[in-house]
């Protein structure tokens, strides 16, 4: 764990200060839930705190409380620029370098010329002036949660608060399955719920909202899916022309990987997405055991995040893309039959 200043940080934000809250590229929900929680706690506290997203975020987190309120980088530019420059400080939430919003938006942060704060949970997270970085942490929703208890604060926490927290645990830990999973966890989930989230009502409007068209897309996954027993790895393949035919929308393919990582034997598990309109091949990395995607997606495929989840790019064609992933496995042949005994 790394904790950097943040008794300075604790101190600076003793006065009302004009905060910008920033999540990751293509937010998923702990990128959401911990940007508007811990911007629904400085709001109480008497700052101005204003949360700026890279990109669109999936539909079914657009219930989340105070989402009506983020501004989308892509799409409101002028709004967001002028946020920035008023700011006094910048939170960086759920990532761990500036390349991780996207590179317009990254140019922008890179000329910023006041502080920036970290709260995240993934690995060989970049410098900052405040640092609160922890890898063993089940998410950044969990480290908000910390971080308010560290100020003081947890009697702040109200129900608009704990329903983003607890959404962000919830689909950070796979519903509380993943092996970063503690004891601490459960019990901040309890404390969430006696705050006033809805356990139940989250966990429906998060996983309960397929459409049509995204179930049969899920079907087109499950139908590409190919499994390499040799090396207990398995990978899916979705193609933009199939994307396409069953009207994807951006959050459509979350958690699909788990599917191939869920066969019996599987230890390694991948999902290769193409994104035309960005020339790029998006990858999401899954493991059992010992196997660390993250190594596997920053030595090969430009990514990183954590030992068992990890996402990349190639920018390279898919069928390249999925050639040159096919020929490291034999590389990892021995690694991977030891990794966990499924």
């Amino acid at each position: 764990m790394v904790l950097k200043r943040i008794e300075e940080l604790s101190e600076y934000l003793k006065e009302p200060r004009n905060i910008v809250v920033i999540g990751h590229r293509n937010p998923d929900g702990d990128a959401m839930g911990s940007t508007l929680g811990l911007k629904h706690y400085l709001d109480k506290k008497g700052h101005e705190t204003q949360v700026l997203m890279p990109n669109e975020y999936p539909d079914f987190l657009h219930w989340l409380p105070g989402s009506e309120s983020v501004y989308r980088y892509d799409r409101q530019n002028n709004q967001s620029v002028k946020a920035l420059s008023k700011s006094d400080i910048v939170f960086l939430l759920d990532f761990n370098a500036l390349h991780r919003v996207g590179d317009d938006m990254k140019n922008a942060l890179e000329k910023y010329e006041n502080d920036f704060a970290l709260i995240d949970h993934h690995q060989q997270p970049d410098e900052f002036t405040y640092m609160y970085s922890d890898t063993s942490m089940s998410s950044t929703c969990q480290m908000v949660y910390n971080f308010i208890d560290m100020m003081g604060d947890t009697s702040l926490i109200d129900q608009d608060i704990a329903t983003c927290l607890y959404t962000g645990i919830m689909t950070d830990t796979g519903s509380f399955r993943f092996r970063s999973t503690t004891s601490k966890t459960h019990n901040i989930i309890a404390e969430l719920i006696d705050k006033g989230a809805e356990n139940d009502k989250i966990h429906s409007k998060v996983y309960d909202a397929n459409s049509y068209s995204r179930l049969m897309l899920l079907g087109q996954c499950l139908s590409n899916l190919k499994v390499l027993p040799e090396y207990k790895t398995a990978y899916i393949v979705l193609t933009q022309e199939e994307k396409d035919k069953f009207n994807y929308e951006k959050g459509d393919t979350e958690g699909v990987v788990n599917y191939a990582l869920s066969l019996k034997g599987i230890v390694f598990a991948a999902i290769f997405i193409e994104d035309v309109e960005q020339k790029l091949i998006k990858i999401s990395f899954r493991s059992k055991g010992k196997f660390s995607v993250n190594t596997f997606a920053r030595n090969y495929f430009e990514g990183g995040g954590h030992d068992n989840a990890a996402g990349g790019r190639s920018t390279i064609p898919v069928k390249e893309t999925i050639t040159k992933f096919t020929a490291l496995l034999p590389k990892y042949k021995n690694e991977l039959q030891t990794s966990y005994e499924a």
